[in-house]
């Protein structure tokens, strides 16, 4: 097996955002969201989904900072997350239950591979992705919405 890490993102750029009204939250293209559902808001920072009642921030978020295949998307993240979560050698239980597009990077930022699969076996096609030694970084987004997941970096 191939070791990797999936960390969740800093909570403290977002913290602050809470605070704003909801006008100046679109102001920024942002919005204040109050989870409906059991499933269908992940947390980019605890990578769990938000329980329902739940308050959460929808914004876009660069995950892919370098070379032509820079990238943005959409990301929910939740007012109660206090830490980001970090697994190593270990998937996940939020990436479990959704369909999944993985996109491979070399150290430049160059997509080298991409491809699809439920999450069930989607730890099973980041190994895949990862025995060509030039990856060293593989983006998750929800191949339904496009919302950027996580980063699942070569350890």
């Amino acid at each position: 097996m191939i070791s990797y890490r999936i960390a969740g993102l800093s909570p403290q750029p977002y913290a602050a955002l809470f605070a704003l009204d909801d006008a100046d939250l679109a102001a920024h293209d942002m919005r204040r969201v109050v989870a409906d559902s059991p499933r269908g808001y992940p947390c980019r920072v605890s990578l769990v989904d938000a329980a329902v009642g739940e308050t959460v921030l929808l914004l876009t978020h660069e995950h892919q900072a370098q070379g032509p295949y820079r990238a943005s998307g959409p990301i929910f993240v939740r007012e109660a997350a206090s830490r980001a979560q970090a697994y190593q050698d270990q998937w996940p239980p939020v990436l479990l239950t959704r369909y999944l597009s993985l996109r491979a990077y070399d150290g430049q930022g160059w997509l080298r591979e991409a491809r699809v699969a439920d999450g069930a076996q989607g730890e099973q096609a980041v190994q895949e992705l990862f025995a060509d030694p030039a990856i060293v970084r593989v983006a998750a987004h929800n191949a339904r919405y496009g919302c950027f997941l996580c980063a699942i970096d070569r350890a």
